[in-house]
């Protein structure tokens, strides 16, 4: 059996947000790298926001997309 990262970051929504699940729950609908990292630091998974290594396949897995794809909602 694989094991996941503790940090899931889905693929995008219509809306252009993108969930983020934390060992299994989720924490929050993403807008950008800086919401992730918030929702990671408040989750006690890493320390300061601007600290946290979003690459690190170790961390975060991201589905969908990487870390630079973040759609722009419709109008």
């Amino acid at each position: 059996m694989t094991e996941h990262p503790p940090v899931i970051v889905h693929p995008p929504t219509p809306s252009g947000g993108r969930r983020v699940t934390v060992r299994g729950q989720i924490v929050g609908l993403a807008h950008g790298r800086g919401d992730v990292a918030e929702f990671l630091r408040r989750a006690g998974v890493a320390g300061q926001a601007e600290d946290i290594a979003l690459d690190d396949p170790g961390l975060v897995e991201w589905r969908g997309g990487s870390l630079d794809d973040w759609p722009i909602p419709p109008a």
